[in-house]
């Protein structure tokens, strides 16, 4: 940058990432035999473990990456959480997106800086970090979710790894359907990701606000929706030909000759679907494979709603557990206290002194 231009804004959520360990930063602890602890530095504050103790005092200032020792000679790198790290950690009501699903949603789904994206079923806002990231601080990104309990929990987690309120986000309570054609204009929305039980239910609504072009990806979990969603989109006639995948992630263990499979391996979490808004006159072109029977069973639409009842299409229905009052209380809580804790910094992402928040317990009390 020449001398004669201004500096540049950081983008949003870019300072508390950059530069020597604060107090209320985030940090991970991963000892000699990998084992791995995360917590917010505070001043004064100390991590205790049955080997040692180790100050807080000696992590603030240093340099991301550096190597400490505690009071017993154990040693510990410390580097600040990775966005996969915080997602899987972070507090929850619903199952969260898994990273993996999230990189394909921004990549499948050509999230770009500046793009105007609506989602529905925001969950506990692991997605939601993900397409923030995406769109930037030009894009715009609303949420829409039916309960107000995953709201809190969804806010306190976005809040907390941007270090306060997103300028590109909001978030709406209510129906997707409803909300959406309320508050966004007929063909002005760029990109639309469902994770919800019944997409099929949204296609008129995401017609009307996708512009012509723009992609509707969907996430769901089994084999039945996967399959009634996209019986719906051909049948509406608007979209282009729905597609479909599943990822799998299979790490490798590394160490000498011994270089092999992991054992374990995230398999499935969920199904994947995109297709792309025609425009208003045009008529979509099937797939190249004439479908032979687009119809389903009577006793495919019992097996799947149970005797055809629609209340009973619902989470426990389709093999998800459910959420209890009071664990998503405590999730809200611990969302709304790691919010809190990373917000010890300026909007400059410099240090502030967290007796300015007597509220917050001691980083010690999570070990």
């Amino acid at each position: 940058m020449s001398s004669t231009q201004e500096p540049m804004t950081q983008p949003h959520g870019a300072a508390p990432r950059r530069g020597p360990l604060r107090a209320g930063d985030r940090v991970q602890l991963t000892d000699e035999k990998r084992r791995m602890n995360t917590i917010t530095l505070t001043l004064g504050g100390t991590f205790h473990t049955h080997k040692g103790l180790l100050a807080h005092d000696d992590l603030i200032g240093q340099t991301e990456g550096v190597v400490v020792e505690n009071t017993s000679g154990h040693r510990y790198q410390v580097l600040r959480p990775l966005l996969k790290d915080f997602v899987l950690s972070m507090p929850r009501g619903a199952a969260v997106v898994y990273p993996k699903d999230a990189a394909q949603i921004v990549t499948m789904g050509d999230i770009y800086p500046g793009a105007r994206v609506v989602e529905a079923g925001v969950g506990s806002g692991a997605l939601s970090i993900s397409l923030l990231r995406a769109v930037g601080d030009a894009g715009t990104l609303h949420s829409i979710e039916r309960r107000e309990e995953f709201a809190e929990i969804a806010r306190g987690n976005v809040e907390t790894i941007f270090g306060g309120p997103h300028p590109a986000w909001d978030i709406s309570i209510g129906d997707y359907q409803d909300v959406v054609v309320q508050t966004e204009e007929p063909g002005s929305v760029d990109r639309v990701v469902l994770d919800m039980l019944a997409p099929w239910e949204c296609v008129e609504a995401t017609a009307t606000v996708l512009a012509p072009g723009g992609v509707w990806i969907n996430y769901v979990a089994t084999v039945t929706q996967l399959s009634r969603t996209a019986e719906a989109i051909r049948a509406d006639g608007r979209f282009t030909e729905p597609e479909a995948w599943e990822s799998m992630v299979r790490g490798w263990h590394l160490e000498g000759l011994a270089v092999r499979p992991d054992h374990r391996m995230v398999a499935h979490t969920g199904f994947l679907m995109t297709c792309r808004r025609l425009a208003d006159d045009a008529v979509g072109i099937p797939g190249q494979k004439r479908v032979k029977n687009t119809e389903f069973a009577t006793e495919d639409i019992e097996a799947w709603t149970k005797g055809n009842d629609p209340e009973q299409w619902n989470g426990p229905g389709l093999g998800e557990r459910g959420v209890s009052v009071r664990k998503l209380r405590r999730a809200a809580k611990d969302a709304k206290s790691m919010k809190q804790r990373g917000s010890f910094r300026d909007e400059n992402g410099n240090g502030m002194d967290p007796d300015d928040f007597p509220e917050i317990e001691s980083a010690d009390d999570e070990n």
